[in-house]
């Protein structure tokens, strides 16, 4: 699969996504190849299909291989959720936030702290999870996806809130003085 990812300001990103009705082999198929892109994205810890020109309810978040996760943060694996949606949530805390999508900036988001939310897994059953901090933050990121919805548009104020993102260049060890 050779996809790339949809970046702002496409306008297939405004769009609201459809619920996932087949839980088959094409959807465990789907479901591994944006795994796969996800992975390979840098600093990637969730995707939506409709990054990926996919318009159906389908989201993996995993934010277990952060080297340093925040204190307050849960930690559930890799998630898989189909059809997700957050039925509670509590207290509200911003925090800075990218997007594969919106590879050039970031941006600081008002979001739930503490979130509970159902989902289907890929053979079609039904989990609920508590999620909070750093994974609550990147569940809701993603089921905005779904929604049509971007960080820029949960920005309080783009002139305060909205970052250029700094890119950083890869020294080659070679070129380094032999002291370091």
């Amino acid at each position: 699969m050779s996809v790339e990812i949809i970046k702002y300001p496409d306008k297939r990103l405004k769009q609201v996504s459809a619920p996932v009705d087949a839980f088959d082999f094409k959807l465990q198929g789907f479901v591994t190849e944006l795994e796969k892109i996800m992975r390979a994205g840098p600093g990637g810890v969730g995707i939506a299909a409709p990054q990926v020109g996919c318009f159906q309810r389908i989201v993996i978040v995993d934010v277990s291989d952060m080297r340093k996760l925040p204190a307050r943060s849960s930690n559930n694996g890799c998630m898989v959720l189909i059809n997700p949606e957050i039925t509670e949530w509590e207290g509200m805390v911003m925090g800075r936030e990218g997007c594969m999508s919106v590879p050039d900036f970031t941006g600081n988001v008002i979001r739930a702290e503490k979130i509970a939310f159902t989902a289907f897994d890929v053979q079609g059953t039904q989990y609920k999870f508590n999620s909070e901090g750093y994974e609550a933050r990147a569940v809701q990121h993603e089921v905005d996806h779904l929604d049509g919805m971007l960080f820029l548009d949960r920005l309080v104020s783009r002139r305060a809130d909205l970052f250029k993102r700094k890119v950083y260049k890869q020294i080659k060890k070679s070129s380094l003085p032999n002291n370091v």
